[in-house]
C-alpha cells in the first residue's frame, strides 16, 4: 500500500512564504511524476505543479514565477516551494504520484494553505 504523507501549509500573510511537502512510503510504485494540486472552496480541483523523476517540472500559469516545486528521488519527497503568495492561492494542497499526469492514483490526504489579504 503506498501512502503519501503530506507536511506543511498553514497560514500566510499576502506576499509571504509557505512550504508544503510530501513523503511517499510503501509498495514499491511508479511514482515517475509527482505533484502537488489543490482544491479552493467551491471549485474544482486544479494542478499547481508536477515533476517527473527526471526533473522536468510543470506549472499552472498563476503560480509560475512564484512557486517552485522540487523533489528527491531518493527520499521520494517533493516539496513546493510558495512565494509571493497571494488570498486566491487559498486551498486545501493535495500530493499526487503516478506514472504520468493523466494517471495520479495515489493521493495524500491534504493541508490547508490560507493566504491572508
Amino acid at each position: 500500500q503506498v501512502q503519501l504523507l503530506e507536511s506543511g501549509g498553514g497560514l500566510a500573510q499576502a506576499g509571504g512564504s509557505l512550504r508544503v511537502s510530501c513523503t511517499a512510503s510503501g509498495s514499491s510504485f511508479n511514482n515517475n511524476v509527482m505533484g502537488w494540486y489543490r482544491q479552493a472552496p467551491g471549485k474544482q480541483r486544479e494542478m499547481v505543479a508536477v515533476i517527473s523523476e527526471g526533473g522536468s517540472t510543470n506549472y499552472a500559469p498563476s503560480v509560475k514565477g512564484r512557486f517552485t516545486i522540487t523533489r528527491d528521488n531518493a527520499k521520494n519527497t517533493v516539496v513546493l516551494q510558495m512565494d509571493g503568495l497571494k488570498p486566491e492561492d487559498t486551498a486545501v494542497y493535495y500530493c499526487a504520484a503516478g506514472p504520468n499526469v493523466r494517471f495520479l492514483p495515489h493521493w495524500g490526504q491534504g493541508t490547508q494553505v490560507t493566504v491572508s489579504s
